[in-house]
């Protein structure tokens, strides 16, 4: 294994995309620290200190952006404006017939689809950070309950310093978009992927010294032991697939033959990845949000609906939201792998190349067996997600007070795939020069 790192780094084009990677993930974090003009660095250092984080609405997008939402710094939105173009834009293929006449055209409908995607990018940049600054002058950033200094985080409220800070945060989030095809181009693995991957690594630290200071260097290793445990669970479920076999008939084109080759069609057991984790997280949150732009004034009683929102679907910790949660993860994984894997589509691919499935007719009943084994393996994926989700959740009501729990939930989802995905291509790229890969 450590003849293989040193191989890595003795090959001389793969130690430069590795080093151009790393010095992009520096600048990253680096910017997720210098804070946004007219932002008083020292309040905000002071709340982030005085209230540990925040827990509910913002918890999500501050976990994507390594913690620099609640600095307010440049990079304060991070990667989630991406995130969220690139699954709509995915999503509307089904809607719009133009994008998936995109799709289908190649590398130059590909081009188009990510211009979209850029352009949708910079759009909820825009209403995010406005968002944003608006929430901050209010004085909700970090709750309700906050100390008043938190209610002047802003130094200047003149329209255009506002404006000012707007424009910043949008800037910061089209670098971060930039950072990430530079990685993807000249460095190592998926741009965008590498940056979350860094996000999330960088609040790691912060959880393992909150369970250490709260519960103890006992619960700290126990965390550990069962952090390790979770981990090669989730690289077992992530790394199986069910294997369709397929053959080619031999045709004669000219006077070459072609086909009568086998392969299979990969299913894997999670097929939607982490993306119905974030459409539950982002739909439980709807009824949050509508609860909080209905507080009562001061000395008044809230409304019966308000109480009960805030005391079942806010906090995570009441079993009514982890069933909900749970059961809107096996939904959306249903419903996003019908939207990625279109088993008409790849039966009429086949049959277009003379491919067929040992013992299935091709055509219809070739879709019809594909949709069968589809459904029936997402069901376990999808129960396998939504466990998965629930550590943190759980984590938060009998061990640990720090919500972003470091073992579970999308962030250990995110990491484990990055790193797999990762290690893959670094390891394909030394098979091409040394002809052996990371492992042997």
């Amino acid at each position: 294994m450590f003849s293989a790192i040193a191989r890595v780094f003795r090959t001389p084009d793969l130690r430069r995309k590795i080093a151009f990677t790393l010095g992009i993930i520096v600048i990253y974090r680096l910017g997720a620290h210098v804070p946004t003009p007219f932002v008083d660095f020292g309040n905000v250092q002071q709340c982030l200190k005085d209230s540990g984080g925040t827990q509910g609405l913002l918890s999500l997008v501050n976990l994507f952006s390594g913690g620099a939402l609640l600095q307010l710094s440049i990079f304060a939105l991070g990667v989630m404006p991406y995130i969220t173009a690139t699954i709509i834009v995915q999503l509307l293929r089904v809607v719009i017939p133009h994008f998936e006449t995109l799709y289908k055209e190649g590398q130059a409908g590909q081009s188009r689809l990510t211009q979209y995607t850029r352009y949708l990018t910079i759009a909820l940049a825009l209403l995010q950070s406005t968002t944003l600054v608006t929430v901050a002058r209010s004085g909700q950033l970090f709750g309700t309950n906050a100390a008043a200094s938190c209610s002047q985080l802003v130094s200047n409220d003149a329209w255009w310093a506002q404006l000012l800070m707007i424009i910043t945060m949008t800037a910061g989030t089209g670098l971060i978009m930039w950072f990430a095809e530079l990685v993807t181009e000249k460095g190592v693995g998926n741009g965008m992927s590498i940056l979350i991957f860094t996000s999330i690594a960088a609040s790691f630290p912060s959880a393992m010294w909150a369970i250490w200071t709260s519960r103890g260097p006992e619960t700290f290793f126990l965390v550990i032991a069962v952090g390790i445990v979770i981990v090669a669970l989730i690289v077992f479920v992530e790394q199986s697939q069910r294997r369709i076999p397929v053959q080619y008939a031999k045709r004669m084109v000219g006077r070459r033959t072609y086909g009568g080759t086998n392969t299979y069609i990969p299913i894997k057991v999670n097929m939607a990845g982490v993306v119905p984790v974030i459409f539950a997280s982002s739909l439980l949150y709807i009824p949050a949000l509508i609860a909080q732009f209905n507080q009562p004034k001061a000395g008044e009683t809230p409304a019966a609906w308000v109480t009960w929102i805030s005391n079942y679907l806010t906090k995570g910790d009441h079993p009514l939201y982890w069933l909900l949660y749970f059961l809107l993860i096996i939904g959306f994984t249903y419903f996003y792998v019908a939207i990625t894997f279109n088993p008409v589509e790849v039966a009429d691919n086949m049959k277009k190349y003379g491919g067929f499935i040992p013992g299935i007719r091709a055509g219809r009943p070739t879709a019809e067996y594909l949709d069968y084994v589809l459904t029936r393996i997402t069901l376990p994926g999808s129960i396998y997600l939504g466990l998965v989700a629930l550590i943190p959740l759980i984590a938060l009501a009998t061990v640990s007070a720090n919500q972003n729990f470091p073992f579970g939930g999308t962030s250990i989802l995110i990491m484990v795939g990055v790193g797999l995905e990762t290690v893959k291509q670094i390891d394909a790229q030394l098979q091409q020069r040394h002809y052996e890969g990371l492992l042997r």
